[in-house]
């Protein structure tokens, strides 16, 4: 071939490859990339996140089949618990979430000390947190599991068993979850997936030791469901802490020796993404309490049907929190470094992919949604309910995606009172309005329809919807390229 036909065809591949996925170089105040690159980055930084939800969405699944085999009981007892450890670990996981925020915004900046210190200091006050959250966990699981919407009877003490348990691991959670925050903020997110897998590897192994009696070890029945998750923490916690004294490659090594203080400015950038993702996060565990108690007062099989839905469907979701995740540490260096137009540009790239994703994922769930629910269960109503749910989740899960990306860009950049607001509308207000109104009025006008069943489901899709257009309007108009931190 010809240097003048090879040049040709290089150059009708750079037209394709345009024309398909955008490809076009992108000038920002001095710097210059191609699309494809970008696109290029925020997949290498995806896909370790979206693998280690993946994984960890399969583990709770591998939990939840194990679990399953004592019965739908034993199934809503664990699920019970969802919402009030997610309680317990809402101050964390919004530190969190500002320690992912600041941390991304100092390497743009390329300030190195000053990305250390943020980890250092939200890691002095995770371990104030997590000694509180975990005596909370140990004294007021009862009333907590109660709210969630848990009844007197074999369901409330298989709960109180398994969440006492797992409410001893709670600091050891709080310190994985604060130094893989970091990691994410650096774009280092192979460690968090390393973190998490091997957590949920020796939790599952763990499961099957200890909840039917294996290898010689006890049959505990929930219990030992509990003390293999408290245990899995704990490991996870200690190699988490192993990746911060590893000196090769890590922009966030820590010396055991290295002292720190605290800092004005730090804490209040700390504070700023904080306080905002505690707003949204706790309008979301309302909603989500509300929505579970609502759905656990239709039935025990209502329940368990939703619990076995729910545990497929948030496979679904983890591609979109893996991509959310890469945008959020892309975004934030991209303004760290004064790129506007380029942390704008990796917002829409995010959105590209997400349409895509969503696709397949579509027709993942779509085919297999008779086989799925005989993954949990034998009990064929049960069966049959989660079948008809799958069809209903289907048309929410673009809106989920998106919503997840563009809600990891925003936060990102620090515009978390957006999202807050966001989330206080739909999830607190809108969903559990929506769940009480098709499982209760609904169910009872149409009693054929399993209005009790799929109702949870359409409130679902409704609040998809709604929080993506929202979220959809903040990101288009660009003012959250302004923010600083």
């Amino acid at each position: 071939m010809k240097p003048e036909e090879a040049a040709e065809g290089r150059e009708f591949k750079s037209k394709a490859a345009s024309i398909l996925l955008g490809f076009k170089r992108e000038k920002d105040e001095g710097d210059s990339e191609q699309l494809s690159a970008m696109y290029k980055r925020i997949l290498m930084i995806a896909w370790p996140s979206a693998l280690e939800g993946i994984m960890m969405t399969l583990m709770n699944s591998f939990d939840t089949m194990m679990v399953g085999r004592l019965g739908s009981a034993a199934i809503a007892s664990v699920g019970l618990c969802a919402q009030p450890r997610m309680i317990l670990l809402l101050i964390a996981q919004s530190l969190c979430m500002g320690t992912t925020a600041v941390v991304a915004r100092r390497k743009g900046e390329g300030n190195q000390r000053s990305a250390i210190s943020t980890l250092q200091q939200s890691l002095a006050l995770i371990l104030m947190v997590g000694v509180l959250m975990t005596v909370c966990g140990l004294f007021l699981g009862r009333p907590l599991l109660l709210l969630a919407g848990a009844k007197e009877g074999e369901t409330l003490e298989n709960a109180l068993i398994y969440f006492k348990y797992i409410s001893a691991a709670f600091i050891f959670n709080y310190i994985s979850l604060c130094i893989c925050a970091a990691m994410r903020g650096v774009g280092k997110t192979r460690i968090t997936m390393v973190v998490n897998m091997i957590a949920n590897i020796v939790n599952v192994f763990l499961n099957y030791c200890l909840i039917e009696g294996h290898f010689g070890f006890p049959a505990w029945g929930i219990k030992g469901a509990a003390i293999a998750t408290a245990i899995g923490g704990v490991v996870g916690a200690f190699v988490a802490i192993g990746m911060l004294f590893r000196k090769k490659d890590n922009y966030l090594c820590i010396l055991p020796w290295q002292k720190f203080r605290f800092e004005k400015e730090t804490l209040k950038s700390l504070v700023k993404v904080g306080s905002g993702t505690i707003a949204e996060s706790v309008f979301m565990r309302i909603g989500f309490l509300l929505n579970g108690k609502l759905i656990a007062g239709v039935s025990t099989a209502a329940y368990a049907t939703n619990q076995i839905v729910q545990q497929v469907s948030g496979l679904t979701f983890c591609l979109g929190d893996g991509i959310g995740a890469a945008c959020t540490s892309m975004v934030g260096q991209s303004m760290g470094a004064g790129l506007k137009k380029k942390a704008y540009a990796y917002a829409k790239l995010g959105q590209r992919i997400c349409l895509f994703v969503s696709a397949f994922l579509i027709l993942l769930v779509f085919f297999g949604r008779n086989w799925f629910p005989a993954l949990f269960t034998d009990e064929k109503d049960i069966i049959y309910a989660s079948m008809i749910c799958f069809l209903v989740c289907l048309i929410g899960i673009y809106p989920q995606n998106m919503r997840v990306m563009i809600s990891g860009c925003l936060r990102g950049a620090g515009d978390v009172k957006y999202v807050a607001m966001v989330s206080l509308i739909s999830v607190a207000i809108l969903r559990p309005l929506a769940t009480w109104f098709f499982c209760y009025p609904m169910n009872k006008w149409f009693p054929g329809m399993m209005f009790g069943f799929i109702g949870a489901w359409i409130s679902f899709d409704v609040d998809a919807f709604v929080r993506w257009a929202l979220l959809q309007v903040r990101i288009n108009k660009g003012e959250w390229v302004n923010i600083r931190l």
